[in-house]
């Protein structure tokens, strides 16, 4: 009787493939090992196994797998069935959850190797000029693989060369997997076995009485040893003996030491004294007791805390107690710059039973996080990540914390699955039998909602820690500025004014302008043309420090131009600002003064957030300029004003949820001044100050802002009363993507009617040459889900069918803001 398995593989495909394996092999593997197996001519992939089973494929003939990579599953049975249920929710594959899901490291793939055989003689007439060149690299590297023989010929096709090549038995083609992850090594010595006897170690010491340097590294390593095993890292022994490297080669060398290497984790702790438990307030004292007895009885809770109400104390302690009773806590935060600043907090009581998990880490680096979850370490306590790390395979999870909860940042937008970790934690929080706790000062209105409808439990805490006020708020009307010409470039006379007694008295000041670069716009005062992106809908920005102007959507760049490109006129001008615009006009009004930039341009780097605050909270800057990275729950001790440089640019959004996400936005900035005893002050510049939601931030009004947007919500039929599916379609070619676009539209209409709306141009309708167009569903809350689901799938497959439209693809994101 034949056994089969059936393999998840890391590719959008509709259903799971089937691979035949031997008794023994059945009997070995289990639900979640990774194998890997041939797919296609002949690539190989690593899938995860979903099921061993002895049905044979009737469509095609099962081939066998090529290897096992495991010995214990590297995916829990818990997480297959998490990864089912988010394939079925946001309408995309097991493959592509797989994808997102698993650091890709543990993802091997087949890489086409190129080799030279052994003994050729070959006559050089006989080869075309790319076979020649292609032969001569393969003599001085013993290998190559397709993308460097691609780069090499600068041509994309080369494998008609290759098989040339192959046919006049020159050279031979492997597939070779390979294993990503390699666990991080670490140089160590010690003495050689044949001087433990003492006579033998005298005469050791008396044959380097010539070499002075030698000598010293070994008295060096004795001390050293003495505390390690007799194992010693050689990084270490050259600092402490103040040798070379070379030195200790040399002794190597002559057998005196011998070289050893041992693994090595990567997540450091730097270690450290661990700070006593948080002394909680009344307000918090109460708030958490409130929590705790909602948890009793409900298994999602809302932590609605104005800013610096002191959430992350209460958070600290939930955390404190689900630990002691050994399950573990998944803390979510929206921002990478959000989790330097609390690592440092939650290590100061936890030490190091903290991982942190996000996209700034290496791959090797995520997959020792990922294995410590996986085997129930205690390192493993809590997991402080971003969104990806709702899929870490926990064993025993007790508390998912998500906090700053109506971040935009929670969503995947690209690639599949287009998920939103909150909506994702509160579903894990159920499958797992684990509490959920959300925490804001902003909630979003469906988290809102969900609690006022019973659906959520509700605690406020609307205290700021300490009694600490809220900060003053003041609109400035900056039509009313230009008018009386009291504007210098973008800063109003009031903005100046507190800038400067704020850096008199030694406080920090920081700036919220949420557009990076110098200026969006560069226009000709001749003509009035201003350069485009060949590629993109959109106006090049320009970039002052290296001089370009670039494209914010596909990254193409040109250097700054010197005379307009359509007219040839040297009047250029530049329109509209942004934070590199910012930081000049400052710097040039407060020369004496330290001004840093946060934004995408300046936190590339793995540490490039931890350098600009670590330098902001020790003073080293005074004026911090940034984009809504900012906004984000951060603690700085010392600021005293905030200054939102343009809430019009906010208001003035295409989207439903513009005015929420402004309202957030706004409050949350402002947020971050006066969180110590002396009151803060926000100024926010606008040519629109009657704005109801400018009003609303400035008397702090959450409820009434929330009244008002839901009342518009269910006038235009928009979440929390609908649900919605967006479907882009995108295509380099126009008329195709335009036809297959109302195709689609009037298909859906026939069933869905009036809730189907579009199709639409988004605001920028060409990026990267593809063009979009998106369609609008609408889902009613007595209306099937499901059916609805099944639906779209229905008619998106007859489309997909249809000859005409093949060249356009389409994307499903299912509760789409």
């Amino acid at each position: 009787m034949p056994f089969f398995i059936n393999v998840i593989l890391p590719l959008p495909l509709e259903n799971h493939f089937t691979y035949s394996v031997s008794k023994a092999e059945a009997e070995f593997l289990k639900p979640g090992m990774r194998v890997a197996v041939p797919f296609g001519k002949s690539k190989i992939y690593t899938g995860i196994v979903a099921e061993v089973h002895q049905n044979d494929p009737q469509i095609y003939e099962a081939k066998p797998v090529e290897q096992i990579l495991d010995e214990t599953p590297v995916v829990t049975e818990a997480q297959l069935k998490f990864w089912y249920w988010i394939a079925s929710y946001y309408m995309c594959t097991v493959g592509e959850v797989l994808r997102a899901a698993i650091p890709s490291a543990f993802l091997l793939e087949s890489e086409t190797i190129v080799q030279v055989l052994k003994g050729v003689s070959i006559n050089d007439e006989d080869l075309s000029d790319d076979e020649f060149l292609l032969f001569e690299a393969l003599q001085s590297q013993s290998s190559m693989k397709i993308n460097e023989i691609i780069q090499l010929l600068d041509k994309k096709t080369v494998l008609p060369v290759i098989n040339s090549l192959v046919e006049k038995k020159i050279i031979a083609v492997n597939q070779e997997i390979y294993e990503q992850y390699r666990p991080k090594v670490e140089r160590h010595v010690k003495l050689h076995d044949k001087y433990s006897e003492e006579a033998a170690m005298h005469q050791l010491l008396d044959e380097l009485s010539r070499a002075p340097k030698q000598r010293e590294v070994i008295f060096t390593l004795f001390g050293m040893a003495a505390k390690s095993n007799g194992a010693v890292k050689v990084s270490e022994l050259c600092k402490a003996s103040n040798a070379s490297s070379a030195v200790i080669k040399a002794l190597i060398n002559k057998q005196v030491l011998k070289e050893i290497e041992v693994e090595t984790s990567r997540i450091a702790f730097e270690g450290g004294e661990l700070s006593n438990m948080v002394k909680l307030n009344d307000h918090q004292q109460q708030a958490l007791e409130e929590i705790e007895k909602a948890f009793e009885t409900e298994d999602v809770c809302l932590l609605h805390g104005i800013t610096s109400s002191g959430k992350t104390e209460i958070y600290v302690e939930l955390i404190e107690k689900v630990i002691a009773s050994g399950k573990q806590v998944l803390y979510l935060l929206p921002e990478i710059a959000l989790t330097t600043q609390l690592i440092t907090r939650l290590q100061n009581y936890f030490g190091e039973k903290v991982l942190v998990f996000h996209s700034k880490y290496s791959v090797n680096e995520r997959v020792e996080v990922y294995q410590n979850v996986l085997r129930n370490t205690e390192k493993a306590r809590i997991v402080i990540g971003v969104r990806s790390s709702i899929f870490l395979p926990f064993h025993d999870l007790g508390l998912v914390i998500v906090d700053e909860e109506h971040e935009s940042t929670f969503k995947q937008y690209d690639p599949a699955p287009r998920y939103n970790a909150r909506d994702l934690a509160v579903v894990l929080g159920k499958m797992r039998d684990a509490k959920v706790l959300l925490g804001s000062a902003t909630p979003s209105l469906e988290s809102y909602f969900n609690a006022v409808h019973n659906k959520y439990t509700l605690v406020n805490l609307d205290r700021r820690y300490g009694n600490v006020l809220l900060p003053e708020i003041e609109i400035v009307d900056i039509k009313e500025k230009h008018r009386k010409k009291r504007m210098t470039g973008h800063f109003s006379d009031r903005l100046l004014e507190e800038i400067r007694e704020a850096l008199n008295e030694k406080e920090q000041v920081i700036l919220f302008q949420n557009r990076r670069g110098f200026s969006p716009i560069l226009e000709c005062n001749t003509c009035g043309h201003s350069p485009q992106c060949p590629n993109c809908d959109v106006s090049l920005t320009f970039h002052s420090h290296n001089n370009q102007l670039r494209c914010h959507y596909c990254g193409y760049h040109i250097a700054m131009q010197l005379k307009c490109m359509a007219c040839g006129s040297i009047e250029l001008s530049t329109k509209g600002f942004g934070t590199e615009k910012v930081e000049t006009e400052l710097k040039a009004l407060f020369p004496g003064h330290q001004i840093g930039r946060m934004d995408l341009d300046t936190t590339r780097g793995k540490h490039g957030y931890e350098k600009i605050i670590s330098a902001f909270e020790q003073g080293e800057i005074d004026v911090l300029i940034g984009t809504q990275m900012l906004t984000k729950g951060l603690d700085f001790r010392n600021v005293r004003l905030v200054g939102i440089m343009n809430a019009d640019t906010l208001l003035n959004f295409p989207d439903f949820r513009a005015h929420e996400r402004s309202f957030q936005l706004m409050l949350q900035v402002s947020g971050r001044a006066g969180r110590t005893q002396k009151r803060g002050r926000v100024l926010i510049q606008t040519y629109n100050p009657h704005h109801q939601i400018v009003q609303q931030v400035s008397t702090n009004n959450f409820l009434e802002m929330y009244r008002e947007q839901l009342e518009e919500r269910r006038n235009y039929k928009y979440p929390p009363f609908y649900r919605l599916i967006r479907i882009t379609l995108k295509g380099r070619d126009y008329t195709r993507v335009n036809e297959g676009a109302d195709w689609l539209a009037t298909s859906l209409k026939n069933s869905l009617h009036e809730n189907v709306l579009g199709p639409e141009f988004p605001p920028i309708a060409r990026i990267r040459n593809e063009y979009y167009k998106n369609i609008l569903i609408k889902i009613p809350q007595k209306q099937s889900l499901a059916k609805t689901k099944n639906l779209v799938s229905r008619v998106l497959q007859s489309f997909k069918a249809i000859g005409a439209y093949r060249g356009v693809k389409t994307v499903i994101n299912v509760d789409p803001y």
